[in-house]
């Protein structure tokens, strides 16, 4: 293929499986190799099972897209045959709610704007968000501080991009989309912003593709600083869209969110500081039980040359009382509010 060519797509469909609707017999009317089917309505129940593998989500791209669709058709003697096509959509289910796309997401950037033998100062550029797991219709708390030493007026600006990744014969082919962005205020010489959680609503759009050999969709947030007459100044944070929502309860807390100033006091009414430990099994079973739950040794030895190798197979079965249960009276009273520990002021 030549250098700047177009690159071509052919559409390939896979049938992972045929299944036969009906087998009708009528005696007076059937000929061999063919089903007569008198005049009137007829319904016909039917199912196809998706295969395990995953499925790429459905998708309509510039270039490319993912589709699924059930086809009929009905043949008819002598006839062209009738056919229909009813497109369904599948989802990749992206659960964000696990912890690589909990864990924050935060940079920093510098640089310096040159004109010819005159320097001016740093523009410095430093980004934050909670987290890198999102799903449509949720807001990202941007937290960002911008300081602007140079001798021009920059404008501090966010923004949500999507990036399609398409691929076939050996090229690739990008298309980048600007999703939802914000505008910070305007920053003379010698000013710094700071945004304590400035919001960016994510808009409905198509979860992350990234399992998908020949079609690719990934997010990010770009945060940046628009300087007139230079490049601008700007951090890529990677983001992944996903389909089941953060829980309500999550089971990580970012550094970015323990800037709020939030009273968690109320944690100690109904978590303990310290829990209890549960018991170990030589507190439970005596040796004495142990020994007597132990089979002979000669019984081993039987059973090993019967299966001529080594005793892989046989599992030794111990008979140990369960652990007791736990009690609802506390044996660690509270302590003391002078004892408890505390995190210390910020």
């Amino acid at each position: 293929m030549a250098p700047n060519s177009p690159v071509s797509f052919r559409m390939v469909t896979f049938m992972s499986s045929a299944s036969k609707l009906t087998d009708l017999k009528d005696d007076d009317n059937s000929e061999e190799g063919f089903n007569t089917i008198h005049s009137g309505r007829h319904e016909y129940a039917f199912s196809f099972e998706l295969p395990q593998t995953p499925l790429a989500t459905s998708f309509e791209g510039r270039h490319g897209s993912v589709r699924y669709w059930v086809k009929a058709e009905l043949h008819r003697p002598w006839l062209l045959p009738v056919k229909l096509k009813k497109e369904f959509t599948v989802f990749e289910h992206i659960d964000i709610n696990t912890p690589s796309l909990l864990s924050p997401q935060a940079g920093t950037k510098e640089k310096t704007l040159c004109c010819w033998f005159c320097t001016s100062g740093p523009i410095s550029l430093s980004a934050k968000i909670e987290r890198k797991g999102y799903t449509p219709g949720e807001s990202i708390q941007i937290f960002a501080e911008i300081e602007n030493c140079s001798s021009r007026m920059v404008v501090p600006k966010a923004a949500i991009y999507q990036t399609q990744a398409f691929y076939a014969k050996g090229k690739m082919k990008e298309v980048k989309q600007l999703v939802a962005n914000l505008r910070g205020e305007s920053l003379s010489s010698g000013k710094t912003d700071t945004w304590n959680g400035k919001l960016l609503k994510i808009p409905p759009v198509s979860p992350s593709i990234l399992d998908c050999s020949i079609i690719r969709v990934e997010y990010s947030l770009m945060v940046y600083v628009d300087i007139p007459g230079a490049m601008d100044l700007f951090l890529n944070l990677p983001l992944v869209i996903g389909t089941i929502p953060l829980h309500p309860f999550g089971s990580r807390t970012s550094s970015v969110s323990s800037q709020c100033s939030m009273n968690m006091n109320w944690l100690g009414l109904s978590l303990r500081e310290r829990p209890e430990a549960p018991p170990s099994y030589a507190e439970v079973v005596t040796e004495e039980q142990r020994r007597n739950n132990l089979a002979p040794v000669s019984a081993c030895d039987d059973f090993e040359r019967a299966l001529q190798g080594p005793l892989f197979a046989y599992i030794q079965e111990f008979r140990f009382l369960p652990p007791p249960l736990y009690s609802e009276i506390d044996p660690n009273p509270d302590q003391s509010a002078d004892d408890r520990p505390s995190c210390p002021s910020r």
